[in-house]
């Protein structure tokens, strides 16, 4: 696996979690969780943007 695809998949497996536990801190109420997974959920997203930018150029 590329360095770029190692980057991604580790960039999804954090957007993942986020939506996990953003799951969890509503099912139970938690709000601290709850922004917490959508601050991980944020910042893999902005992770992958970076990951396609690089692309782009290298292209």
């Amino acid at each position: 696996m590329t360095m770029g695809k190692k980057k991604k998949a580790k960039n999804m497996a954090e957007i993942a979690k986020g939506k996990l536990k953003e799951t969890a801190g509503k099912t139970s109420g938690d709000a601290q969780l709850e922004a917490e997974g959508n601050v991980d959920q944020m910042k893999g997203h902005v992770k992958q943007a970076g990951e396609k930018a690089t692309d782009a150029l290298n292209d």
